[in-house]
């Protein structure tokens, strides 16, 4: 499978009616079939958790790539935790769905893909919770939002060595990123801005969200967001990867394809001769 045939997401050529809750089913569907008989991904759905008295899990998906050294590069990749970037989500299924295809592509990762961070506001089609909370401004900060405490928990258990974030921006007029973590993670983003922008033009905006950046990239973030455990040690590469929502959510989503594909490749490059950076 190459990046012309994607599957692309029933959102990216059609619309929805408007104030319809978004099937988290059929997300999700084509990725539980693909487990059943896959020798790569798992599916877990046992992150159970309860709003309004409804019942809701937390999605969750490992893909384990070839064996290519000791221990497996574990990579944390995170999507939807804003309800209403629904292109966060599909492109993350897209990516397995292509791993699955190209597992060599993932060789030496074990990757941790939560395509889905805040499910009823992905249902809703709104940015906040059912309990109208942003779930990234609640991390490491005490917070009750069941969402936020599971995926906590699996921040910690896991020690990922690099977090990924999906998103996209109702405001940007082109796709951008924040790093944060590792010291490599700045020879990372770059070029996974360079993939993406194959598709999608880069933001050049001095202010991007707020905040300083340059070429696209910011450094600097919101209290709150999801990342690593604040005492953790040694820091994970973290990157935030933004695509313009005002595009066709095709192109995000191929965008974000890409970019994701870059840091795989680009990583795996670094730590084979840098493993100290």
């Amino acid at each position: 499978m190459t990046m012309n045939t994607i599957m692309l997401s029933p959102e990216s050529t059609a619309g929805a009616p408007i104030g319809a809750r978004r099937p988290l089913a059929d997300l999700l569907a084509p990725l539980d079939q693909l487990a059943v008989t896959s020798a790569n991904l798992i599916a877990r759905h046992d992150a159970r958790f309860d709003i309004d008295g409804q019942a809701y899990d937390l999605p969750r998906y490992v893909f384990v790539g070839p064996k290519g050294g000791d221990e497996p590069v574990r990579i944390g990749l995170f999507a939807a935790i804003h309800g209403d970037e629904p292109a966060s989500a599909y492109a993350l299924v897209q990516l397995l769905q292509l791993l699955d295809q190209r597992p060599e592509i993932a060789e030496g990762y074990c990757l941790f893909a939560y395509p889905v961070c805040n499910p009823t506001g992905f249902e809703d089609r709104t940015r906040h919770s059912r309990r109208n909370r942003d779930l990234n401004r609640e991390f490491w900060n005490n917070s009750p939002e069941p969402e936020v405490r599971l995926l906590q928990a699996e921040l910690v258990s896991h020690a990922f060595h690099g977090i990924i974030s999906l998103h996209t921006d109702n405001a940007s007029n082109g796709v951008y990123g924040f790093v944060n973590g590792a010291t490599l993670t700045q020879l990372l983003i770059e070029p996974a801005l360079r993939a993406a922008e194959q598709l999608l033009q880069r933001n050049q905006s001095d202010i991007i969200d707020g905040f300083n950046a340059r070429n696209g990239i910011i450094r600097e973030g919101y209290p709150g967001m999801l990342s690593a455990p604040p005492k953790v040690r040694p820091r994970p590469f973290e990157i935030i990867l933004e695509t313009p929502q005002a595009a066709p959510q095709f192109l995000q989503e191929k965008a974000l394809v890409a970019a994701l594909l870059s840091i795989l490749t680009e990583y795996r490059k670094l730590i084979s001769y840098a493993p100290n950076l």
